[in-house]
C-alpha cells in the first residue's frame, strides 16, 4: 500500500510539474516582457517603460510618454544588433523636443488646413501647431501626453503592451471625449503590430498613426536612412500646396520622382528636381494612396531594404494612406541618441493613416467618428534579413 501511495504521489507531482511547464511555455519560446521606469516628467509624473523581446534578437522598448517606441533593436546580416529608432536616451528629449520621434500621433495625424473643422454645421477652431495648420493633433498632441499602461501580456507566441488615453471634450479644440488604446505586439516572426482603437461620446474626427522615424543602418546613424531601396504599393500620391496641405486631386506617380512601384533608391529621388519636392524642403513629405483603400485586415503597403546592413522592412496596413517623410526638415539643431545631431535624410518615416485634411476635402475617405462606432487600425512592421 505504501508503494502504491508513493507511486501515486510521484505521478501527481510529475503531472503538476508538466502543468507548470506548460503554463510557462512563453518563456521557452524565447519571448519575454519586462516593465520598469523611464524617469519623471517635469510635472512629477512617472513614465513607464515596457520592453518586448523575441527569440531572434529583436527587442522593442515602449515608454508611456507619447506611447512611444523608444528603441527598436534588430540584428544586421553579421548578427550585430543595433537600435533602428531615432530618438533620445533620456526622457527630457521626448518631453522638450518638438519633433515626432517614433510617437503615437493623435487625435488627428497630419494636417488640417487653418485649424478648420466643421461637423453637422458646427464650426470648431482647432489648436494651430504650425503656421496656418493643425499638425498632428494641435500644439499639445497625444505625443506629449503620458499614456497609462493598461495591460502587459505574454502568451505562447506573443508579447504585448497596451496603452490607454482619455482625451476630453474640447481637447485642442476637438469635440467629444475620446478614449483611445494602442497595442504594441511582438512575435517570433519579427512582426511588430501596432493596433489602435478609439470611441467617442460626440461626433468628432479621429486619425491615428505611429510616427515612425527609422534608419535601417542603425542609430546613431552612420549612413543616411534614405540610402536604401523603397517599394510602395501605390499608383498616386496627394500633391500639396506651399503649406503642405493637399490640393485635392491625386497625382499619378508615373513619370515623377515619387514613383516607387518598383524598387528605387530613395536619396536620389528625394534630391531630384520637382516642384512638389521643393515645397517639402527638398524631399518627400507626401501621402501615398495605397492600393485597396481602407481594409478590414492589413494589406501590403511598403517594402524598404538596406543592402549595406542587410536589413529589410515590410509594412502592411488597414489604412488607405501612407505618409512618407524623408526627414527633410531635420537641420542639426536637435540632438538625439549618443549626442548625434539629427540632420536631413538621417531618418525616414512611414505613417499609416487616413488622408490629410479629410475634414475639409469631401472627396477624401471620411475620418469622422460618431458615438456607438469604434475606430480601428492595424499596421504591421515586419523586419527581416535580406538573402
Amino acid at each position: 500500500m505504501r508503494h502504491i501511495k508513493l507511486f501515486l504521489l510521484t505521478t501527481l507531482l510529475g503531472l503538476t510539474a508538466c502543468s507548470q511547464l506548460s503554463h510557462r511555455a512563453p518563456v521557452s519560446s524565447g519571448l519575454s516582457v519586462s516593465r520598469t521606469g523611464f524617469g519623471t516628467l517635469s510635472n512629477g509624473a512617472d513614465v513607464d517603460a515596457v520592453t518586448l523581446k523575441n527569440a531572434h534578437g529583436m527587442s522593442v522598448t515602449l515608454i508611456s510618454f507619447g506611447a512611444t517606441v523608444q528603441s527598436l533593436r534588430f540584428p544586421d546580416k553579421h548578427g550585430s544588433v543595433a537600435d533602428l529608432a531615432v530618438g533620445y536616451d533620456t526622457l527630457a528629449g521626448y518631453e522638450t523636443t518638438p519633433g515626432f520621434t517614433n510617437v503615437t500621433v493623435g487625435r488627428y495625424a497630419n494636417r488640417i488646413a487653418n485649424g478648420n473643422l466643421v461637423l453637422d454645421g458646427q464650426k470648431y477652431a482647432l489648436s494651430l501647431s504650425e503656421p496656418r495648420n493643425t499638425l498632428h493633433g494641435g500644439s499639445i498632441g497625444w505625443d506629449k501626453r503620458n499614456w497609462t499602461v493598461k495591460t502587459v501580456e505574454q502568451t505562447a507566441d506573443k508579447v504585448s503592451v497596451t496603452f490607454t488615453l482619455t482625451s476630453p471634450d474640447g481637447d485642442q479644440g476637438f469635440p467629444g471625449t475620446v478614449v483611445a488604446d494602442v497595442k504594441y505586439e511582438l512575435d517570433n516572426n519579427n512582426d511588430l503590430s501596432v493596433s489602435y482603437g478609439a470611441t467617442t461620446d460626440k461626433p468628432t474626427v479621429v486619425n491615428l498613426t505611429y510616427h515612425s522615424m527609422l534608419n535601417l543602418s542603425g542609430i546613431p546613424a552612420k549612413n543616411l536612412a534614405t540610402d536604401a531601396e523603397l517599394t510602395i504599393e501605390s499608383d498616386a500620391f496627394l500633391p500639396v500646396n506651399e503649406v503642405l496641405i493637399p490640393t485635392g486631386q491625386p497625382l499619378p506617380v508615373a513619370g515623377t520622382p515619387f514613383d516607387f512601384r518598383t524598387p528605387a533608391g530613395v536619396t536620389q529621388r528625394a534630391r531630384a528636381t520637382h516642384p512638389q519636392l521643393a515645397l517639402a524642403n527638398g524631399g518627400i513629405d507626401h501621402n501615398y494612396i495605397i492600393r485597396g483603400g481602407k481594409t478590414a485586415t492589413p494589406k501590403p503597403a511598403v517594402t524598404f531594404e538596406d543592402r549595406q546592413s542587410g536589413r529589410g522592412l515590410k509594412i502592411a496596413t488597414t489604412e488607405p494612406g501612407m505618409q512618407v517623410y524623408t526627414g527633410n526638415f531635420l537641420d542639426g539643431k536637435i540632438v538625439g541618441k549618443a549626442g548625434q545631431r539629427l540632420t536631413k535624410y538621417q531618418s525616414i518615416s512611414f505613417e499609416a493613416q487616413g488622408y490629410p485634411d479629410s475634414p475639409n476635402q469631401p472627396a477624401y475617405p471620411s475620418t469622422r467618428l460618431d458615438p456607438g462606432q469604434a475606430y480601428a487600425q492595424t499596421t504591421v512592421f515586419h523586419f527581416y534579413l535580406l538573402p
